[in-house]
């Protein structure tokens, strides 16, 4: 599974290590996460994509997730969800 816009990924190296983010979009080898509160849509994270865990979780990104409440609720359920 590639990652793409809309995966759902683990952070494997950073400060930010073990955190579950969305990705917004991907340009190369880096791919542009949010995950509402500390990360948010106007300033998404720039991470290589061998720093991310892909899991097999996919979120559209649609009118939903197009706020940081939005990304957040999203992310919430997923947690419960594992």
């Amino acid at each position: 599974m590639e990652i793409q816009g809309g995966s759902i990924v683990y952070s494997k190296a950073g400060h930010d290590r073990g955190g579950m983010f969305l990705v917004l979009r991907t340009d190369g080898e880096y791919a542009f996460l949010a995950d509402g509160k500390v990360r948010k849509l106007d300033k998404p994270k720039k991470k290589k994509q061998k720093h991310l865990q892909k899991t097999n979780l996919c979120i559209a990104l649609d009118e939903s997730v197009q706020t940081d409440a939005g990304i957040r609720k999203a992310l919430a359920q997923l947690r419960e969800f594992k």
